[in-house]
């Protein structure tokens, strides 16, 4: 669904067929997403400029390969795109990595000629992916459904009640889970497209939340009538293992390192107006920004690891449990360190930090870097990873 006005303010250079995707998301990030980004965050709405530019420029299909009209892009290369975009609105960047979550997931197991032929709909439209693996009822497990397929001759139908579905309004697509059948067990689940015409939303609750309020994660109940061939054969168990998880968690993990990286600027930006107004003293704050130096390195290793692991796809690496934890492990410590980063930069501030008419001020970054521990629970990822240690035996 695009938005007329975004490709009036983007505009590539004459020689932009030089740029790379990484070149794409830096000029979007700061000539679109910085401008509308304090606008998305205050009025709670989708950033519709960001996403459509990122639309026009390539980037909501550069993961699909370069024989089917994408560019082919590893998820290294994807976190390093998050995490441009994240450094400007921490909203966009999650809506590029929530997207490209789904699209790994029809890049690497679309296994329908349906399946595939809507693959290369996505790279002709540039269509944006959303997903609906929530479900009320299930205490925020994705491995587990209540609802259920329902067939109907050469067609499926699904009710689905979603407590999140992140900008489910604006997307052309949902990929939603359930049952595979009624008889099924919650844990025997299935993967659905569906496609914008083929679906409807109801809207059961507001997004007012304290941060990334430009995701626009409303609840909805999701009524979908499709084709059979739209549903995936292979179990979502293990798309979930393979793909999905782990894409999304480095993604999300580069989306977050991205706010990482602009509290960072700002804490290093007000200590060298510091200096130059004491020429000869060591700011207060100095030696907290050298603790900022080694927890930004260590978050820029962790994610780096996390997305080459999953390119170089190394069986010994990507076999359960171990897959899992390493999985976990990132999302917990992403998390983490995005507040703590966030945090000590509002410390060395100060007063310029904590106000919201300030070049230094980083209330939007701190309330964005809270919202990383909920996406998921931190305490529920914990408790999953605590039975996983129980049975592996081997070394991460």
């Amino acid at each position: 669904m695009i938005v007329e006005s975004t490709t009036s303010r983007f505009h590539p250079t004459a020689d932009d067929s030089a740029w790379t995707p990484v070149d794409h998301a830096r000029r979007i990030g700061t000539d679109v997403a910085a401008v509308w980004a304090d606008d998305v965050d205050r009025r709670a709405r989708f950033p519709h400029e960001a996403v459509d530019a990122m639309r026009y420029s390539g980037l909501l299909t550069c993961a699909i390969p370069t024989a089917r009209g994408g560019q082919g892009l590893a998820l290294a290369q994807l976190c390093a795109i998050a995490r441009e975009l994240g450094r400007h609105c921490a909203s966009t960047a999650l809506v590029f990595a929530m997207h490209h979550s789904q699209l790994q997931t029809l890049v690497r197991h679309a296994d329908t000629p349906a399946l595939s032929d809507f693959l290369d709909e996505v790279a002709s439209k540039a269509y944006l992916l959303a997903s609906a693996t929530t479900e009320v009822g299930t205490g925020g497990d994705t491995g587990r459904s209540g609802c259920a397929l329902q067939p109907d001759g050469a067609r499926v139908r699904l009710t689905k009640q979603a407590p999140v579905i992140s900008y489910g309004e604006y997307a052309d697509a949902v990929l939603a889970t359930a049952r595979r059948t009624a008889d099924s067990t919650p844990d025997d689940q299935v993967l659905v497209i569906a496609r914008r015409g083929d679906f409807s939303l109801t809207k059961t609750g507001a997004w007012d939340t304290m941060g990334l309020r430009g995701t626009c994660s409303s609840g909805f109940v999701l009524t979908l009538e499709t084709d059979a061939t739209l549903v995936w054969k292979t179990p979502y168990s293990h798309i979930s293992a393979a793909t999905m998880t782990p894409a999304a968690h480095a993604l999300w993990a580069a989306a977050w390192l991205g706010i990482a990286d602009a509290a960072a600027a700002k804490a290093g930006a007000w200590l060298r107006s510091a200096a130059r107004k004491h020429v000869g003293t060591l700011p207060l704050g100095a030696s907290r920004m050298a603790s900022i130096a080694v927890l930004h390195q260590q978050f820029a290793d962790s994610v780096r690891a996390s997305a080459e692991r999953f390119d170089t796809g190394d069986a010994e690496s990507a076999a359960p449990p171990r897959a899992a934890l390493a999985t976990n492990t990132l999302k917990i410590t992403a998390s983490t360190m995005v507040v703590d980063i966030v945090g000590q930069a509002l410390l060395v501030c100060g007063i310029a930090g904590y106000r919201e008419d300030s070049e230094y001020a980083l209330g939007r970054h701190l309330r964005d870097a809270y919202g990383a521990a909920v996406m998921i629970n931190n305490d529920r990822i914990l408790a999953a990873s605590a039975h996983l240690a129980l049975t592996y035996r081997g070394t991460l």
